[in-house]
C-alpha cells in the first residue's frame, strides 16, 4: 500500500499533516503523538520579531466548532529557529514552517532567515493585515495576493504554499493568482470570521469582537472551495477545514487535495491526525486500494 505523495518535489511518507497554530511545533503534543507518523509538521506562525497577539479573551467555543482571535501570538524568528526547529530535527516528519507579517518585507525577511535552515517548504499566512493596504488581509485582493507571492518567490530557498483565505469573493480568483505568480501549492480554507454575543453581558465574547471559525461546522464550506480550486489550478493543494475524522479527509483527497491538514480537532482529541493517518490506510485496505493517488481527485 503507497500512501506517499509529492508536493513541489517534496516527499511526504502519508497526506496528512497539521494545522498551523493547532498544533504548536509539536512540543505540547509530543507525549499524545508520535510525530515520527505524521506526513509533516505545520508550525505556527512566525513573524520576524515577537508577537504579543490579541487581549484576552481571545477563544469561544461556538456550534460545530471555536472561534480564535490569538493574533498569531509568536515568539520571533529567532527564537524559533534556535528552539522549535531544534526540536523537530529530532524526528523524521516533514517541517512546514507558517510565515506571518504585516508588510511585505517582514515576511521576506523571515523567508530569508529560513532559507539556510533545513525547513522543506514555507506556508505564508496572507490572512495577515496588510498595513499599507489599509489592514485588508492579502489573501482578501488579487493584486495583493499576486505581489506577495512574487516578492516570496524570489527570496525564498524552499518550496512556497499560499495558505489562502476563503473570506473572498471567488476563491478560485485567489488561487489563480497564487499560481501565476509563481506559488509551488496552495493549502485552504483558513478560517472563516466570525463572531459570538454573550447575551447576558451584551457584549462580544472575544475582545477582538471577530474571530476565526474552524471546527466541523466549516467542513462543507472548505470541500466546496478545495474542488474548485482543484479544478482551476494545476499546483498541488493541501486541503484543510473542519477535518475531525478519516472519512472527512477522504473527501478533501477525493475533491483533489493532494494532502491534508487537521487543525481544530487537535484541541478536542490531540491523538485525531494519527487516527485519521491509521483511518487512511484502513480504508485504502477495505476498498482493495493500492496507491492513494487513486483517490486524488477522483471526484469530478
Amino acid at each position: 500500500m503507497n500512501t506517499r505523495v509529492t508536493i513541489a518535489g517534496v516527499e511526504f511518507q502519508n497526506p496528512v499533516m497539521t494545522g498551523s497554530g493547532t498544533f504548536g511545533s509539536g512540543m505540547e503534543y509530543g507525549e499524545f503523538v508520535d510525530l515520527n507518523r505524521l506526513g509533516a509538521v505545520v508550525t505556527k506562525g512566525v513573524a520576524n520579531v515577537p508577537w504579543p497577539g490579541n487581549p484576552t479573551p481571545r477563544v469561544a467555543e461556538v456550534y460545530g466548532g471555536m472561534l480564535n482571535a490569538i493574533g498569531l501570538q509568536n515568539p520571533g524568528i529567532d527564537v524559533f529557529i534556535e528552539r522549535d526547529l531544534a526540536f523537530l530535527k529530532q524526528f523524521d516528519t516533514r517541517v512546514i514552517v507558517n510565515v506571518c507579517g504585516k508588510t511585505v518585507e517582514d515576511y521576506v525577511e523571515v523567508v530569508e532567515k529560513l532559507g539556510d535552515t533545513d525547513v522543506d517548504m514555507l506556508e505564508i499566512n496572507v490572512s495577515c493585515p496588510n498595513v499599507k493596504e489599509g489592514a485588508i488581509a492579502f489573501g482578501q485582493k488579487a493584486d495583493a495576493l499576486f505581489h506577495i507571492t512574487s516578492c516570496i518567490k524570489k527570496a525564498a530557498k524552499q518550496p512556497v504554499i499560499m495558505k489562502l483565505s476563503p473570506n473572498v469573493t471567488d476563491i478560485t480568483e485567489m488561487a489563480r493568482a497564487a499560481e501565476s505568480a509563481g506559488a509551488d501549492a496552495i493549502s485552504l480554507i483558513n478560517t472563516l470570521t466570525g463572531v459570538k454575543i454573550d447575551i447576558e453581558k451584551r457584549k462580544f465574547v472575544l475582545a477582538n469582537k471577530t474571530g476565526g471559525m474552524s471546527g466541523p461546522a466549516i467542513k462543507p464550506i472548505a470541500l466546496r472551495m478545495v474542488w474548485q480550486c482543484a479544478n482551476a489550478v494545476k499546483i498541488p493543494i493541501i486541503g484543510m477545514g473542519g477535518i475531525a475524522t478519516a472519512e472527512d479527509a477522504v473527501e478533501f483527497l477525493m475533491a483533489g487535495a493532494t494532502a491534508v491538514a487537521v487543525g481544530a480537532m487537535n484541541f478536542v482529541n490531540p491523538y485525531t491526525t494519527v487516527e485519521v493517518v491509521d483511518g487512511i490506510e484502513a480504508f485504502m485496505d477495505r476498498h482493495d486500494i493500492a496507491d492513494v493517488h487513486e483517490l486524488i481527485g477522483c471526484v469530478k
